[in-house]
């Protein structure tokens, strides 16, 4: 995990000891506080998840979380799918101006 501020709901999870599930509960619930970014990925603010976790009011489960190389692939995917369509598109409109005869 980053020392950022924000953490995913995975990091949340990984946290509080509980699944991403029970962390949506937590969010819609409103015992979190969530923040959208880029109206496309949802946040949580690392102290709101920490001071939830002190308060004892969450228990621990007895949950494994595993982060295989495929969810790795597909979030680096997801995270960076716009500088991958640029390069694609760069390259090609390169390819059309050297290589055009």
């Amino acid at each position: 995990m980053s020392d950022s501020p924000y953490v995913t709901v995975r990091e949340a999870s990984q946290l509080l000891g509980i699944s991403e599930g029970k962390v949506m509960q937590f969010i819609e619930g409103r015992r979190l506080q969530a923040y959208r970014i880029a109206d496309q990925y949802l946040r949580l603010k690392r102290a709101d998840v920490l001071s939830l976790k002190n308060s004892g009011d969450v228990k621990a489960e007895n949950v494994k979380f595993p982060y295989t190389s495929h969810e790795r692939l597909r979030d680096f995917f997801a995270y960076n799918d716009f500088y991958i369509a640029s390069f694609v598109i760069i390259l090609v409109l390169l390819g059309i101006i050297f290589f055009s005869n």
